[in-house]
């Protein structure tokens, strides 16, 4: 098996893997002591995977994302308008702890940039277009996450972050490792050396997000007493966000005139969220853990649920206008 096609069985099983990494993580941290210690390896391995994560953007083609504009101007209309008003009213509805509050926020208010484009594919929509925004998507997001928190907590944002720990895991957690991606990019557009290495890195996405999920569980699990009361409670948020998004995001592309594969690409990056990038995030937060990584690693598990579903729901609306193939990824 080839390293294209080993790539594509990684990424359409990538669900059944990350709830098996879930599985055995959970059996591991209630069967062993001292698993707990797997705290420290939670940011190395956050690191890793959001490099090989960002090495999947295509950076250098940020200019042709530019060129989609009105694509992208409805994309982001939806995720920076439409999305943080719904997250603002189904948190306001559901939610009165402000950590809680803050996690939900963190997590809903960051569209996804990666896993998106191949649940997108799956589910007939133009996986294509979706990659090629996928730059803007993220530059964007870490402008106006600041901003929504600062609106949306008010004074209590002060409280939960503290700037120079909020700085360290942006800089090393997120900057470090989006620059070296670009590097890595660049590096494989002049060197044959360069264009291998980044293909065998193109394997690592979901191994590594399945790392990910593996040492949050089994050093988050048992201290998870505290978080059980916090993720029942945000649980209603994210099914209601599950079930509203997508049809916000299909409705308003429709209205705009885009073709169904294409408002099929914005219906699901309204739905799917950047939870695990913004981990480094939230665990730079005071008396974060275990409460935060358990909301976020919730979201998660509630998302690939729904994504199941969307691929088959999703990929019915409008009919049977042509979608873009793989190939043309």
């Amino acid at each position: 098996m080839n390293i294209e096609k080993l790539r594509d069985v990684l990424e359409q099983k990538q669900v059944f893997v990350y709830f098996g990494s879930v599985l055995i993580a959970a059996m591991v941290a209630m069967s062993t002591s001292g698993t707990t210690a797997a705290e420290g390896a939670i940011n190395p391995a956050l690191g890793f995977m959001l490099f090989v994560t960002f090495l999947q953007v295509p950076l250098a083609e940020l200019g042709q994302a530019l060129r989609q504009i009105r694509f992208l101007l409805i994309l982001l209309i939806v995720n920076f308008v439409l999305i943080p008003v719904l997250v603002l009213t189904l948190v306001g509805f559901f939610l009165d702890d402000p950590m809680l509050r803050l996690g939900v926020m963190l997590v809903l208010l960051a569209p996804c940039i990666d896993y998106v484009v191949t649940f997108s594919h799956l589910g007939r929509a133009d996986a294509r277009l979706l990659l090629a925004t996928t730059p803007v998507l993220l530059i964007v997001q870490m402008l106006m996450l600041p901003v929504y928190l600062g609106l949306i907590l008010g004074k209590d944002v002060a409280r939960y972050i503290e700037a120079v720990p909020f700085v360290h895991a942006f800089a090393w957690l997120i900057a470090v490792p989006l620059v070296l991606a670009g590097l890595t990019q660049l590096y494989a557009r002049k060197s044959r050396v360069g264009k291998q290495l980044s293909q065998m890195l193109g394997l690592m996405p979901v191994p590594a997000t399945a790392l990910v999920l593996f040492i949050v569980i089994i050093a988050v699990l048992p201290q998870i007493g505290p978080a059980i009361d916090a993720v029942t409670k945000v649980l209603p948020v994210y099914v209601t966000y599950a079930v509203l998004a997508p049809v916000i995001g299909w409705w308003i592309a429709r209205r705009m005139k885009l073709d169904a594969p294409s408002s099929r690409s914005v219906a699901f990056s309204a739905a799917t969220r950047n939870s695990l990038v913004v981990l480094p995030l939230a665990l730079a937060v005071p008396g974060a853990i275990p409460v935060l990584p358990a909301i976020i690693v919730a979201q998660t598990l509630v998302e690939l649920i729904s994504e199941l579903v969307y691929v088959r729901v999703i990929a019915r609306w409008g009919g049977g206008e042509r979608t873009p193939q793989r190939s043309d990824i």
